[in-house]
């Protein structure tokens, strides 16, 4: 298959690794997906990426696609049907100089609709991050409407494949009370496919085996740490501060927090309720790892427990990086 290109820090890289993950894709195309997938876990570990490449499988196994990412502005109809191409794209130009984000992911239903109303194919709607432009309050309200399109449909389709990232641990849970969606985990990059990414990055740089063990294999951390000069200080100081992570919170919390540094599971039905939302708000952990078995993930599931990344039986931190920037919260309180 074409891999894709794609922009990481002021390079441009090809799609690297996530063979498991790209199979998955090629399993959907070829049977559809009856329920909507919303596909979560660590801010950056790389499921835009993912999606674009899922994109270009699609549109080689011959389907129709939607493709949405209204807060990186982004937005395409790969259809065959020109009226509705030019129709959905003109309606995203507006709605994307009005700033009217979310009125982009609302109208999706109205476009595949009138695509299944030229003809009968199979269509794909893949979205990216749209529940933070439609508001955590319409995030289960949009998947079952993707629901309903897919099992009661205006019009016929061969096949449909819809899938919806995310990175907010809240949005898991709001859409987790109903059963409307399958809510699907990925993790962060295995060390084969961090470590193909980390060949594409010209010039000296930092081992890569001490840039693993920072990043835990996130993509985002560790082109964070390409701009920052592989200054890990740096990439710590401006978690810190877009974490929000002042003295009046750590002190708060800093018994439950020093203990975390240290084992994430600590966290698992010990600490206060306030405190784990408040952690997962922030995207500093994931909470309720799932099982590690293939089955229940996209891609590789992380390691049953490693400490020196951060990962826990049933709580992580989302990346090394993140848990050193509470440390140093910690040690500056």
């Amino acid at each position: 298959m074409k891999r894709v290109k794609l922009r990481f820090a002021s390079l441009e890289v090809e799609f690297a690794d996530r063979d498991r993950a790209l199979a998955q894709v090629v399993e959907w195309a070829e049977r559809g997906t009856w329920h909507p997938l919303v596909v979560f876990g660590p801010e950056g570990c790389g499921k835009t990426a993912w999606l674009r490449q899922a994109a270009e499988i699609l549109r080689e196994e011959g389907y129709e696609v939607f493709y949405l990412h209204p807060l990186d502005r982004v937005v395409y109809a790969e259809v065959s049907a020109p009226g509705v191409r030019e129709a959905f794209l003109d309606f995203a130009h507006k709605a994307l100089a009005e700033e009217a984000l979310g009125r982009i992911a609302w109208a999706i239903f109205d476009f595949v609709r009138d695509l299944l109303k030229v003809r009968r194919s199979k269509v794909a709607v893949l979205a990216d991050d749209v529940f933070q432009v439609i508001g955590l309050n319409q995030a289960a309200a949009y998947v079952k409407g993707l629901l309903n399109t897919i099992e009661h449909p205006v019009y016929d389709y061969e096949k449909m494949v819809v899938i919806v990232a995310t990175s907010e641990g809240l949005s898991r849970r709001e859409i987790g009370r109903h059963r409307w969606a399958i809510l699907t985990p990925m993790w962060n990059m295995s060390r084969e496919g961090f470590e193909q990414l980390y060949e594409q990055i010209p010039g000296p740089k930092s081992d890569v085996e001490r840039a693993w063990r920072l990043t835990g294999g996130n993509p985002e951390m560790l082109a964070g740490l390409y701009q920052a000069g592989w200054d890990a200080g740096k990439v710590v100081t401006r978690l810190a501060v877009s974490k929000e992570l002042t003295a009046g919170f750590v002190r708060k919390w800093r018994t439950h927090l020093e203990e975390a540094i240290e084992d994430p599971d600590t966290l698992w039905g010990e600490a206060p309720d306030e405190l784990l939302n408040e952690l997962v708000a922030r995207n500093l952990i994931v909470y309720n790892v799932y099982d590690r078995e293939d089955w229940l993930w996209i891609d590789e599931p992380p390691p049953e427990k490693d400490l020196e990344l951060g990962v826990g039986k049933r709580v992580a931190w989302q990346t090394p990086l993140h848990r050193e920037a509470v440390r140093r919260a910690l040690k500056e309180a």
